[in-house]
């Protein structure tokens, strides 16, 4: 993957640094009016111990949804309180209203403004119709619920670069890892082994050995890549193949995850897959934090595969329906007609019919032909799913994979967030993602009062990179750093025992927000390494321990 240098370090450290150079940067992006079609929480909302917002701010009646429009008034929140300058020595007191800087969309997505309005519409839907609402498209309301899975996959596949036929929105990410799993992990005598990354999320860690099990097989078929050195998670895409070429030949799947958790490394799913294909090995891919975070072009890289949360980049809700991706080659539904005495009643097992008293054959039957997976109903022809005759008929593609009815409110927040998406392109998001990325790596390379107390382990690439930058702290740190933001009103992720991981989500984040953050970061990593440390309280508010 070939990278350029960071624009932004370039820049001489006095320009860089100010607050003007940010904000002169937001005025002329223009996917910067996206943001208005989110809620940021205030300061003073992630203080309040009470459910809600903390008061009848600008913000918090936009986000009542007292006008039910995207971009109505208080769009930017206490956006006239933004202009407050940090000088890093303590938390202001009367700063409850401005607007508070979010950098963990890679943990949950903020809620777009309409999500508030289309649930209203999915609960009147309910409340007045009943069971209509399965059926009945009503003038002013949302798609129905039989077919919001047509509505939602058709701008999930424009964002993961698909076929709407290769994309349903059903279950959670582990579910449908398994799902997936269960139809293309079909180990034999000579393949078995299953590889995926040795940092890989626990949830995938335990699926793939869980997959093994149900087989009967030993754990030693988990194969999994680690980094060549204890000091860094970097995996190079040689190392990746190196590993897959010497397990080629007994290997069944592979899975691996389109951006590194930990790390925030973007591999290069593209030339993988293509290595993968060449050993004949079937390849899946998890992108829980790819999906609205980088371009991807599944259909056209010939990935089998692939699964996804909608609750991180996607903004759908915590725990919000997942997504999945099927290449077209193995959603196909094949009828080919078959001898009465061929046929078979699936209902009790017997063959049914014979040859006719004439010698001719009669072919009036016909047998379907797919890829095994593990069924559902619906996941059976839509037009016949409600004719309860036991007879699967897979709907081709991935919607052929589905199971049960799906949470039409789930749906219904997804479609929120996607008809935000909807306003522009991965391209375009993508190419302001790299930017933002670039200004905070730039910001973070630039600390004043020698050597910072940290280090940047996501790839300098950015091409290896998606919004997502992971900081290892030197040892001790973490605690009293992430108390001292969190008290002045930052929220970012953090990786025990060092690591912070800061993501600027292109669809709300801006430049100003990343200058706040290093403004405020930088002072908490100049007083913990003085040793004035801070803690959490237990109650969970950040409280001093240490004189200032």
């Amino acid at each position: 993957m070939p990278g350029s240098r960071n624009p932004y370090q370039s820049i001489a450290d006095a320009e860089l640094c100010s607050e003007a150079f940010a904000r002169k940067e937001d005025e002329k992006d223009e996917l910067s009016k996206l943001r208005n079609e989110f809620i940021i929480p205030t300061k003073g909302d992630l203080k309040n111990k009470k459910y809600g917002f903390q008061r009848k701010t600008k913000g918090a009646s936009g986000a009542s949804g007292a006008s039910g429009a995207p971009g109505a008034s208080g769009a930017s929140g206490a956006s006239d309180a933004l202009g407050a300058s940090y000088d890093g020595q303590a938390a202001a007191q009367d700063d409850d209203d401005e607007e508070s800087v979010y950098l963990c969309g890679n943990s949950l997505g903020l809620q777009p403004r309409r999500t508030r309005d289309y649930v209203n519409r999915y609960l009147d839907t309910w409340a007045s119709k009943g069971v209509f609402g399965h059926f009945t498209d009503y003038e002013g309301g949302l798609p129905p619920w039989l077919h919001l899975d047509d509505a939602t996959k058709q701008q999930s596949a424009k964002i993961v670069g698909a076929l709407p036929s290769e994309c349903v929105v059903m279950e959670t990410l582990t579910a449908n890892l398994h799902l997936l799993m269960s139809s293309f992990y079909r180990p034999t005598a000579d393949r078995w082994k299953i590889i995926i990354e040795g940092k890989a999320f626990p949830s995938d860690h335990y699926a793939a050995l869980s997959q093994i099990a149900h087989h009967n097989l030993d754990p030693s078929a988990l194969i999994t890549i680690e980094p060549p050195s204890a000091s860094s998670p970097y995996l190079s895409t040689e190392h990746i193949l190196s590993v897959i070429s010497k397990h080629a030949a007994t290997t069944a799947l592979v899975l691996l995850p389109g951006v590194q958790f930990y790390s925030g490394q973007f591999l290069d799913i593209e030339l993988i897959t293509r290595h993968c294909h060449s050993n004949g090995i079937p390849i899946g891919w998890d992108l829980a934090h790819a999906v609205g975070n980088v371009p991807v072009k599944l259909h056209d890289w010939n990935v089998d595969f692939a699964a996804w949360c909608n609750y991180k980049y996607m903004n759908g809700g915590p725990g919000v329906i997942g997504g999945l991706f099927v290449h077209e080659q193995h959603g196909k539904v094949d009828a080919r007609p078959t001898k009465s005495s061929e046929a078979t009643d699936t209902t009790n097992g017997k063959a049914s019919g014979g040859d006719d008293d004439d010698g001719k054959n009669d072919f009036s039957e016909t047998q379907l032909t797919y890829r095994p997976r593990l069924s559902g109903w619906w996941g059976s022809d839509k037009s016949s799913r409600f004719a309860m005759e036991n007879k699967f008929v897979p709907i081709p593609g991935a919607s052929g994979f589905q199971l049960s009815n799906p949470s039409a409110l789930d749906m219904t927040s997804v479609l929120a967030s996607l008809d935000v998406f909807s306003l522009t392109t991965m391209d375009a998001l993508r190419e302001r993602s790299v930017r933002l990325t670039g200004y905070l790596e730039a910001r973070l390379l630039s600390y004043d009062g020698g050597e910072p107390p940290y280090k940047v382990i996501t790839p300098s690439n950015s091409t290896e990179r998606g919004a997502q930058l992971s900081v290892l702290l030197n040892p001790g740190l973490l605690d009293s750093v992430q108390a001292y933001i969190e008290e002045r009103g930052v929220v970012v992720d953090e990786r025990k025992p060092d690591v912070l991981r800061v993501a600027p989500a292109p669809l709300y984040n801006n430049f100003h927000d990343i200058h706040r953050f290093i403004t405020i970061f930088h002072e908490a990593c100049r007083r913990a390494v003085a040793g004035k440390m801070q803690t959490r309280g237990e109650s969970g508010v950040p409280e001093a321990i240490a004189a200032t």
